[in-house]
């Protein structure tokens, strides 16, 4: 049985009186690449911040390689690395600068930091723009230094919150290589939210998450055997729109993942 990186069972969360999230649950075993696609405004950023600790879970239990997030804070956040949507690197350091702050926030001593820095550096590609400052990438460079920075740490979970936002094609074929690489290289657990279906690949689990709930979580072939329809761009604009139909009808929706 694959061991699961990410567990997410039975959360729902709100602000004041809305509701952002609905008894969602869904898993992520490691070494897969498993795309949470939703529309914008879906919950996606809000889980992130759950399983992140920028929120805290009331309900429900978020697990990270069996470590549960409210009781064991450091050893699940330990596990993770995450690339969140809004960019966050100061751009008037340099991209080595960057990443050996990080370091050391991470307890790595200077000559450590430098080492693991320049190490992910040529994983992501970039080594030899180490002391330019990150201004002078650009937004697909950037991502790449953002990844390499949520992995100095070595985590086994890595999460990102619509990573290509705002790429062009090129850039953004180029981000999900290499993260499918390090999948493929690393056994890497990865939760991958996005807006766009054409980032999902034949090999991908699949979680739809939808104004809070989740709809279908399984394999692509599951998501398009249970709609009985040809592509997965058709399967979920046909799962949502029936989810939309049955809350305006008044009937209630399952928020339970399918598998």
């Amino acid at each position: 049985m694959a061991t699961t990186a990410l567990s997410v069972a039975g959360v729902s969360h709100g602000f004041g009186d809305r509701p952002a999230l609905i008894d969602v649950s869904l898993d992520v075993p490691a070494g897969s690449f498993t795309v949470l696609l939703g529309l914008n405004g879906a919950g996606k950023s809000t889980l992130f911040a759950l399983i992140t600790r920028l929120y805290d879970n009331v309900s429900g239990e978020i697990r990270v390689f069996g470590h549960d997030v409210r009781r064991a804070p450091s050893a699940a956040l330990r596990q993770i690395g995450v690339v969140f949507q809004s960019r966050s690197l100061d751009a008037d350091l340099s991209l080595l600068q960057n990443l050996t702050y990080h370091a050391a926030l991470h307890g790595f001593g200077p000559a450590s930091a430098k080492a693991r820095a320049m190490e992910l550096l040529a994983a992501v590609g970039l080594a030899d723009k180490a002391r330019d400052r990150v201004r002078a990438l650009s937004g697909g460079q950037a991502r790449r230094v953002e990844i390499a920075r949520a992995l100095l740490h070595d985590p086994r979970c890595l999460l990102l919150d619509e990573a290509t936002v705002g790429l062009d094609i090129g850039a953004r074929e180029s981000i999900i290589a290499l993260v499918r690489d390090l999948v493929a290289r690393q056994g890497l657990g990865v939760l991958w939210a996005t807006h766009l279906i054409d980032e999902i690949a034949p090999t991908d689990r699949i979680v739809v998450l939808h104004k809070g709930r989740v709809l279908f979580a399984g394999d692509h072939d599951t998501l398009l055997a249970k709609t009985g329809l040809p592509t997965i761009r058709d399967a979920f604009t046909t799962m949502t729109s029936s989810a939309d139909a049955n809350s305006a009808g008044g009937a209630g929706h399952e928020g339970r993942a399918d598998g």
